[in-house]
């Protein structure tokens, strides 16, 4: 299963005195990282890759508690494609178009 997602702070960022959302969506991507799982990060989401919905959705949680530490209100953006039995997509995916691709 992928799961890309995107958090961050909506509204007033606590205690912060700037409008940047960057030191919440680096505590999100922190939780990310330290979760094990295979993950990538772009400008716009980050992509996790989980045998569960459950172990998925656990990662997701917390990172938007992360980002709930830094402001009262969160958003977040989902999307999944699940495909039980199937694993190594993260990569195996972008593999497959780029070999279209170079194959004319």
């Amino acid at each position: 299963m992928l799961v890309a997602f995107s958090v961050s702070p909506a509204g007033s960022l606590a205690d912060t005195g700037s409008d940047s959302v960057g030191d919440a969506v680096a505590e999100a991507i922190r939780v990310v990282r330290e979760s094990g799982l295979p993950n990538e990060t772009t400008s716009m989401f980050t992509t996790i890759e989980a045998e569960t919905w459950d172990e998925a959705m656990n990662v997701v949680k917390r990172a938007v508690e992360a980002v709930q530490s830094f402001a009262p209100r969160v958003s977040l953006v989902l999307k999944a494609d699940i495909r039980p039995g199937h694993s190594g997509q993260l990569q195996a995916k972008v593999d497959r178009v780029e070999r279209r691709l170079t194959d004319g």
